[in-house]
């Protein structure tokens, strides 16, 4: 999705993709790229693990599904916009996220949430001025992340991920992302990103 940028703030960028797509890195190496050019550019993630979070994982794992992690994701996402996202955006910085409320849409909806539900729980979420979606195969994806450490282990499985790459690319078609290749080497997905983020720079 691309929005307009204002002078009031800074820029909003999100990086979404199933794991092995290249967004932590493609974001890490967007945040230097702008720093280097003069800009205030700041990186952050999501989940952003706050106690929210840890606390529905650690004593309530019994008892989770898509539905508790979709509104544990919620507000653990406004607990982030309050405290990083938006206080960086007022001092007109450039936020990249590595990850969005799509990603609760896309992981939450192929866990078993109506798709539209999940959007709902999210509409607080405000709406960043550009999304890029980093469309990978679910192979290739877990084929790039094989032997190192998962922060969720749980969705790390082919047939999961396959249902995870439809929703994305169901967001891409309404409207919501911007597809980016990610089956590519690094550099060449770095500058498609580029080219794309550039467009709304001042």
């Amino acid at each position: 999705m691309l929005k307009s940028s204002t002078s009031s703030r800074g820029l909003f960028i999100v990086l979404e993709g199933l794991d092995g797509s290249g967004k932590t890195s493609i974001a890490l190496a967007l945040v230097d790229k702008l720093n280097s050019l003069g800009f205030k550019a700041l990186y952050t993630y999501e989940p952003y693990d706050s106690p929210v979070v840890r606390i529905v994982k650690n004593e309530y794992s019994d008892i989770r599904d898509a539905y508790i992690d979709a509104l544990t994701y919620a507000l653990d996402r406004l607990i982030h916009w309050r405290k990083i996202i938006e206080p960086a955006l007022r001092e007109k910085s450039i936020v990249v996220s590595d990850r969005y409320f799509y990603s609760s849409v896309a992981y939450q909806t192929a866990s078993g949430a109506p798709y539209e539900w999940v959007l709902e729980v999210n509409k607080h979420a405000p709406r960043p001025d550009l999304a890029i979606y980093l469309d990978v195969e679910p192979e290739r994806g877990l084929e790039r992340k094989r032997g190192l450490t998962s922060r969720f282990p749980e969705y790390e499985r082919l047939d999961f991920l396959v249902k995870v790459r439809e929703v994305y690319l169901r967001m891409v078609r309404e409207g919501l992302l911007t597809l980016v290749d990610s089956n590519r080497g690094l550099s060449e997905v770095f500058d498609d990103v580029w080219n794309t983020v550039r467009r709304l720079l001042p």
